[in-house]
């Protein structure tokens, strides 16, 4: 499960330093995408994998082709080197304007990359409504 809010950056070879805490559940594999809002998407393998079952298992409705093809058009796979470090490639970058302040972002099953910016404006027009998702959204959690 990834948890918490992490402000790495990236180097000058668009390379990103995983958080330690997330590196021993991605070492073996990850995918970048596309995701909603402008941010990336890092799932680890298994868990895109099941991401992609479910995309594949939609009806074929205009809606979900799309769908499908903005999230695999732009999905890279990659391995975390021994520094725990991806490369984010440039396609990726320029879709969540990344350049070098990031803020990376445990979201249960994934990892969510936003220009820190970004994600700054999105989490303070969020956070006020957020207590109250929890009864719409999720009743008696």
């Amino acid at each position: 499960m990834f948890l918490g809010t992490h402000t790495p950056k990236l180097d000058e070879k668009g390379r990103l330093i995983l958080p330690a805490k997330y590196r021993d559940e991605l070492s073996e594999g990850l995918v970048i995408t596309r995701f909603q809002e402008r941010c990336l998407a890092i799932w680890p393998i298994a868990t895109f994998v099941e991401v992609a079952h479910t995309v594949r298992s939609a009806s074929s409705s205009q809606q979900v082709r799309d769908y499908q093809r903005m999230l695999a058009s732009g999905a890279s796979d990659e391995t975390p080197d021994k520094q725990g470090r991806i490369t984010i490639p440039p396609h990726l970058r320029t879709y969540a304007g990344l350049d070098k302040d990031c803020v990376v972002v445990g979201a249960i099953n994934r990892v969510e990359v936003w220009d820190a910016a970004a994600w700054e404006q999105y989490s303070a027009e969020k956070e006020s409504a957020y207590a109250d998702l929890n009864d719409t959204a999720f009743p008696g959690v």
